[in-house]
């Protein structure tokens, strides 16, 4: 299975962090967030992976390379089983990386892993999108396809005041407790206007009709095109379902849920939980 990540975007809600960094790389415990979204595709069954990145992104592609550098000094400590365990991460898939050449939205960056993707169904789980979840929300959303054969997407219901930072869904036909078709979706509508809280939330299962649905679609605000409103050209060939995960999903290009995600994923940590719970006990019984 295949696939796409789209990690072109410029990151400034985290300047100046992101000034000299991408923001796909911020740390998040002991490894950067992109990593997770990899070991996500990856224990979701995902073989070759398709990374998009724009202007000084190179850091991405150099995180997922061999490096002779380290491989000559590595020692048998806990940071050398960290580096041996990236490197068992990367040899269970196919790495691949194309650059978005001008900042054109996350629709574009889609298109560009067209020639990449052919005629099969892929993954796309954008470069900060950290999901917590078991099974993965990835492997959710491929057996959702397989009982459905047609484009599967994760939804959550979001807060009143967060539904104009979101894509959302107009909720159709209910398949089952968490499965239903999507009637229109709305790229960050004001909360009088969203036809639902239901809040699209950066993984998808995607055909290879997208990509003539995206081409169709007309760029809207900056120029950028829109792959919520792709997804609503897409409809008039085939049904989109909607999926409800289980699970936690962080945004890692939001300063409250990158802390957020840091918090859960320390606690989860089989090298520093005990200490991080003890950590924050002793700081909330003294605020």
């Amino acid at each position: 299975m295949k696939a796409v990540i789209p990690a072109a975007g410029l990151g400034s809600r985290f300047l100046p962090l992101t000034k000299e960094q991408p923001k796909e790389m911020l740390p998040v415990v002991d490894r950067p967030a992109i990593h997770w979204v990899v070991e996500e595709a990856i224990a979701s069954g995902v073989t070759d992976i398709l990374i998009v990145t724009g202007r000084e992104k190179r850091a991405i592609e150099d995180y997922f390379d061999a490096s002779p550098k380290w491989d000559a000094v590595i020692r048998e400590d806990s940071a050398g089983r960290a580096y041996k365990d990236l490197e068992a991460l990367t040899s269970k898939a196919h790495f691949h990386f194309v650059r978005q050449k001008e900042p054109r939205g996350l629709g574009d960056a889609i298109l560009q892993a067209e020639k990449h993707v052919g005629a099969e169904p892929f993954l796309v789980i954008l470069g900060d999108t950290i999901n917590v979840a078991d099974p993965p929300v990835a492997k959710q959303l491929w057996d959702a396809y397989r009982r459905l054969g047609h484009p599967v997407i994760a939804v959550e219901e979001v807060r009143t005041e967060k539904v104009s930072d979101y894509g959302i869904i107009d909720p159709g036909k209910v398949i089952d407790d968490r499965t239903m078709e999507v009637a229109d979706l709305v790229e960050k509508p004001s909360p009088e206007q969203a036809p639902s809280r239901l809040g699209i939330s950066g993984t998808y299962i995607l055909t290879p009709k997208i990509f003539p649905a995206i081409r169709e679609t007309k760029p809207g605000k900056n120029g950028e095109i829109q792959l919520t409103d792709a997804l609503r050209h897409l409809r008039r060939d085939e049904p989109i379902y909607a999926y409800r995960f289980m699970g936690r999903r962080y945004d890692i290009g939001t300063k409250i849920d990158w802390f957020r995600a840091h918090v859960e994923l320390t606690l989860r940590h089989p090298e520093l939980k005990g200490a991080a719970r003890a950590f924050l006990k002793e700081l909330l019984d003294n605020a």
